[in-house]
């Protein structure tokens, strides 16, 4: 705006003016540069003739900003999602208020962390304070983190992959994208990657099944894993850190400690030994245990369950081969004992897979046998055409934590290297020791061979009785309810659903999921098994246990029992989470007389005399009652020396200490740490201030308005279809070109057959 103006001289005007910010300045005009300048505006400033439409759509354009300002919960009502009271307090109550967030989210399995997350996530995103975050998961799970980002929230994160590392503009991925999910341990074993994590900042880093970053006190002194410094890296990269864990605490108050200095370290880290013992953390972690979480009309969420074990007896013909596979593993694991550790500790892991598909079918342990002949025979020829006729070591090697690592590894990972390592791991030294190996093989090889084509089969009898004779299997109708078969291994499921197909005569019945199916396939038989009703039984590996949701059926067979009780727990979990309205039902397939099986058979009869005192929530705690010896080493154990009584008698013993009532009462009490109440009357309030903000919340109807008028303003083109459906027939260039601005959003296209308003305020917000 001109404030002044004196001329200097005859041919020279000083201009004094003033910007809209309040800012002065002056000019020198010569006569000569006048004549193209001209008055744009006279009079007073503030006339009031400007275009009132366009005044009014950038107001309507701020408010819609500025949403959040009024509507509380605008992440739930623009999110494909009916949250639940604990999912609202966690993120609206807890988490939100805190900022910058260091935050431990410990709620049960099932609760639906991983809701709370999005929420989260959505939450910042809408007030521009998250323009960067990071996702660390187990490799099993990072697809499912990205399905529900992008389904529930519709933000489009990316995953890093190999192929993603290799083929980066940049040479760092991670800085690539805003929203990246990457696997918890390749970051953790691969020092290539953390050195480029080093290289980049993020406003915001969730890590789940974050445990596995803990760390623990030996011998006086703190023993780091791969993954805890991983998380003191991640811990330092960002303003507002994130765990998600159902497993908090060890049992260790000392290692509990060490776990809550990834949050902050300056608070925690040596505190314990320090003499406190016992630390407030009521600021910084929240845990809700499945028992006290409600509905919105105050009943509980989740419905009883029960397990329960099916025991069968090896017949005479299966019990040969069990017996004599089962002296080879031991001797085998014996012979391994003299190798270095690493090669030990591969060895030792084959073995222990040959052992449990052993236990798992006929078929499995048959190509078991068949495949490791094989490869050791041609193994031993590579040898014999040398020179120095030297066996050539394999280089695999693998530490405790790696093999910890197998067991979060993604199903078709982990398949795929145990079958490489039972194939061609031996403890064998000289070409000598390896041809009695191969001799031995073969023997056993014939063996299975002869019980694979006898028909005997007393575990598959097993489930054909359950299958056929169990009241549980039918409704009260005399409808078959659905079912989950859970196996380990793909040999197995192969067999486990021929037989059932032969069985109730109805092949399209029955579908299968496993880790050799590509991530659509996965989707088309989760789809079916969820969504069709001629489809009753779905038979799995443990890809179907990694992060998919199983709820529409509500009984479950271990045909193959892991050796892992977090594995069963996480089975379980499948079908006992948010979303089941039936009695869940679990049975477990046992051969006590077997080694193993007797080990098996104790703890789940100490399982079911706990659950009858306890309730169904010692089913939360089974992965942690095996603290100071786990249930593998016990397994092993069992395999090596269970024939002699003094080993029996002592491994029964740990079981039962295990499993002893008040050792299952501290886990329970150690779970419900730093527990907040859900009673009824804070659901009363969650659902009152619900009410007040879906009154208070920006409507559907302004969104269209705006968006409809804004839209051909700038040029668009659209038309309606049906009822509160739009066709957009053009999107102008205008619009197009700015979706590089547009935080997590895909490119923007030229034409949409089909939009609504009713679920979409950030798009519209966002796209204009």
């Amino acid at each position: 705006m001109i404030i002044d103006e004196n001329w200097r001289g005859q041919d020279v005007k000083e201009i004094a003016y003033k910007f809209s910010s309040g800012k002065l300045s002056s000019r020198l005009v010569y006569r000569e540069e006048a004549s193209p300048l001209e008055i744009l505006e006279s009079g007073l400033p503030w006339s009031f003739d400007g275009e009132g439409d366009k005044f009014r759509l950038v107001s309507e354009a701020l408010r819609i900003k500025n949403g959040y300002l009024y509507d509380p919960f605008l992440a739930v009502h623009t999110s494909l999602v009916e949250p639940l009271p604990h999912q609202i307090t966690a993120v609206y109550e807890k988490m939100l208020p805190r900022q910058p967030l260091r935050y431990l989210l410990a709620d049960d399995p099932g609760a639906g962390k991983t809701i709370m997350a999005g929420l989260f996530i959505k939450e910042l995103m809408i007030r521009g304070d998250v323009k960067r975050c990071l996702i660390c998961a187990p490799g099993n799970l990072v697809e499912q983190w990205q399905d529900e980002m992008y389904s529930r929230f519709h933000i489009p994160f990316e995953i890093i992959t190999n192929e993603k590392i290799e083929t980066s503009r940049s040479g760092n991925p991670y800085k690539d994208y805003n929203f990246v999910i990457s696997r918890l341990d390749q970051m953790g074993r691969n020092p290539e990657i953390q050195a480029r994590l080093e290289q980049t900042d993020w406003d915001l880093i969730i890590c789940d099944e974050a445990h596995k970053m803990s760390a623990t006190f030996f011998g006086g002194e703190m023993r780091e894993t791969k993954r805890r410094k991983l998380g003191r890296l991640l811990s330092r990269l960002t303003r507002n850190f994130l765990l998600l864990t159902a497993t908090p605490h060890n049992g260790k108050e000392e290692d509990f400690q060490l776990f809550l200095s990834l949050l902050d370290q300056d608070r925690f880290e040596g505190k314990f030994r320090d003499g406190v013992h016992k630390i407030d953390i009521s600021d910084i972690m929240r845990r809700l245990v499945k028992e006290q979480l409600l509905r919105f009309d105050g009943t509980r969420l989740f419905p009883e369950r029960f397990a329960y074990k099916a025991k069968y007896q090896l017949s005479a013909l299966e019990d040969a081969p069990y017996k004599q596979v089962t002296d080879y593993v031991r001797n085998e694991m014996n012979r391994a004992d003299r190798l270095a550790e690493g090669r030990r500790n591969v060895v030792g892991f084959a073995l222990t897979i040959l052992q449990r598909r052993l236990a798992s079918s006929p078929e499995a342990i048959y190509q078991s046998l068949r495949r490791r002949k094989e490869r050791l025979k041609k193994k031993m020829q590579e040898a014999q055409d040398r020179k120095d006729g030297k066996l050539i070591e394999e280089e695999e090697q693998l530490t405790e934590e790696e093999i910890e690592d197998l067991e979060d590894a993604p199903d078709e990972e982990a398949e795929q290297y145990q079958q490489k390592i039972v194939d061609q791991a031996s403890a064998a030294q000289t070409i000598q020791e390896l041809q009695a190996e191969i001799n031995t093989l073969e023997k056993l090889e014939e063996l299975a061979y002869k019980v694979r084509h006898s028909g005997t089969d007393r575990k598959w009898d097993e489930l054909s009785k359950l299958l056929q004779d169990d009241k549980e299997m039918f409704d009260t109708n005399g409808i078959r309810r659905k079912l989950i078969i859970f196996t380990e291994y793909v040999d197995t499921l192969n067999y486990v659903s021929s037989r059932i197909k032969t069985l109730i005569g109805k092949p399209d019945a029955i579908v299968t999921i496993h880790g050799g199916l590509g991530r659509q396939e996965r989707k088309i038989a989760q789809d079916a098994f969820t969504q069709d009703k001629e489809v009753l039984i779905l038979v799995a590996t443990d890809a179907a246990g990694e992060g998919i949701n199983l709820q529409r059926g509500n009984l479950m067979v271990n045909y193959d029992l892991p050796w892992n009780p977090n594995r069963i727990e996480q089975r379980f979990g499948r079908i006992h989470r948010i979303g089941q309205t039936e009695v869940c039902h679990l049975w477990n397939l046992v051969a006590p007389e077997t080694r193993e099986g007797d080990v098996f058979r104790r703890l789940f009869e100490k399982l079911e005399e706990e659950r009858k005192a306890l309730g169904g929530q010692v089913f939360d705690v089974l992965g942690k009652v095996f603290q100071e010896r786990p249930l593998r080493d016990l397994l092993i154990e069992a395999v090596r020396y269970g024939d002699r009584p003094d080993v029996k008698a002592k491994l029964k013993e740990i079981v039962d200490n295990a499993m002893d009532r008040e050792h299952l009462r501290e886990l329970l009490e150690e779970r419900a740490l730093a527990r907040d109440s859900m009673d009824s009357a804070a659901v009363r309030r969650v659902r009152e201030e619900m009410e007040r903000a879906e009154a208070r919340r920006l409507q559907p109807h302004f969104i269209s308005a705006f968006f409809l008028e804004a839209f051909q303003l700038l040029g668009g083109s659209v038309k309606e279809r049906e009822a509160k459906r739009y066709e957009l027939t053009h999107v102008p260039s205008v619009i197009r070109s700015r979706d590089h601005y547009i935080i997590g959003r895909e490119k923007i296209r030229e034409r949409y057959e089909r939009i609504t308003f009713e679920k979409s305020l950030i798009n519209a917000q966002g796209n204009l």
